[in-house]
């Protein structure tokens, strides 16, 4: 009797299986429908239109929440001395709204000259567009249109951290006290100046004065370590109570050079930050900027590495995925971003900010100036101009990016051994 239902139970699992696998490899009888569905439809799937449901947050850019155009505005209030490379603002902080107005923080360099490399740099003569630098700041009553207050941290006395130049700031607003991290340079960039690690000062008003910690907050890698050489970009918001400080590093050596995103954390914002063991979080992006979305964390990634140009998610702060293809994506960008430092449960995510634009003339005069950035990365906004996904760009925008003077002389020299066989 046990024989015969045991006989039946597998008989029946052997019917189940055929059933399901007949099923499976079924071919789909209807085509694909022509109005996409919102909801991943069950049939057979490609595997693009499996990773179009499973993958976004949308089936199409113009439903997905973290999908945009950016669209950035000149802003006035700003001095470049005409341009001539002398003065630059570069690598800007997050925006935050006190006392009524808006505020920034960003890299400061006003020097006799424009950046003349490692080799002709002295004490007045920059090496790079980040050398011999102070930490600026500006305010705005409508994001637009910004005064200067001139310098929030200042090069500190030799041999501080951040002697040669302080750099890439970003600002924490915790328990009421304001907190700028930021690159402290020892030595000028381009001998192994970037090299440096993180410091940081703290206020009782974001009008300053700052006081310096005048320690290394988060120190390199082992030797060896993806991190080892440097922690750049500091960035930090408040996450499930506590500080995640997110930061890029340079990692695999010239020439295949490789900038990924790493995480640490603490409780305390002069630390001490304990870094996250799955480091890297983030395989690709030059420069760092995220934002609570939601229940997780969003962030942009340009630049560099094989998931550029897109905008991720990570549901724990840790663990990224893509959530939409872009372009164009703000350098540097520094959003406002409400709930910053709130530990929100909802991230409502992000419309404008502030960025840069790097060699704005020529390299002989290489500068950065600041600029707005407007997108639709919120829950609360529905721009469906900043949806599309097809932007018309005029043939001049292409011609100037042909070849370079190498691309043409293969090209010639290829031309040549074929036309000569």
């Amino acid at each position: 009797m046990i024989q015969k239902t045991l006989s039946r139970i597998i008989l029946v699992g052997i019917c189940a299986v055929s059933v399901f696998a007949c099923k499976a490899q079924t071919k789909n009888t209807d085509g694909f429908p022509f109005v996409l569905p919102k909801e991943k439809p069950n049939r057979a799937l490609s595997a693009a239109m499996e990773r179009n449901y499973d993958a976004y947050l949308a089936p199409t850019p113009q439903e997905n929440e973290l999908y945009s155009q950016f669209k950035y505005t000149k802003l006035k209030g700003f001095d470049y001395n005409n341009d001539d490379g002398t003065i630059s603002r570069r690598d800007p902080s997050k925006v935050i709204l006190a006392n009524g107005k808006y505020y920034v923080w960003y890299t400061h360099r006003d020097t006799p000259t424009p950046p003349q490399g490692a080799e002709k740099c002295n004490d007045t003569i920059p090496s790079s567009d980040w050398d011999l630098c102070d930490i600026w700041y500006a305010t705005s009553k409508d994001g637009f249109t910004w005064e200067e207050q001139g310098v929030a941290v200042p090069r500190p006395p030799k041999p501080n951290v951040g002697w040669r130049s302080v750099a890439t700031s970003d600002i924490l607003v915790w328990k009421g006290k304001y907190y700028l991290y930021y690159q402290g340079f020892m030595e000028a960039s381009g001998k192994r100046g970037d090299d440096c690690p993180v410091a940081v000062s703290y206020a009782d008003s974001p009008d300053g004065p700052w006081t310096a910690y005048n320690k290394v907050v988060i120190p390199n890698g082992a030797e060896g370590d993806w991190d080892q050489f440097s922690i750049h970009d500091p960035y930090p918001l408040v996450y499930k109570g506590k500080i995640y400080l997110y930061y890029k590093s340079d990692a695999n050596g010239q020439p295949n050079l490789v900038r990924m995103q790493g995480l640490a954390v603490a409780d305390n914002p002069l630390g001490p930050f304990e870094k996250n063991p799955l480091n890297p979080v983030i395989n690709s992006g030059h420069e760092t900027t995220l934002f609570p979305f939601k229940t997780g964390i969003a962030a942009l990634v340009i630049r560099d590495g094989n998931e550029h140009n897109t905008v991720q998610y990570a549901e724990d702060g840790i663990n990224f995925n893509i959530a939409s293809i872009t372009y164009l994506m703000p350098n540097a960008g520094g959003p406002y971003i409400p709930d910053a430092f709130t530990d929100t449960k909802d991230g409502r995510g992000i419309t404008w900010g502030i960025s840069h634009f790097t060699t704005v003339t020529s390299w002989a005069t290489n500068h950065a100036v600041l600029t707005r950035f407007d997108c639709d990365l919120s829950q609360d906004v529905n721009d469906p101009s900043m949806k599309h996904s097809n932007t018309y760009y005029k043939p001049e925008f292409y011609y100037n990016h042909g070849l370079n003077g190498k691309q043409r002389e293969r090209v010639q020299q290829e031309n040549k051994r074929l036309l000569d066989q």
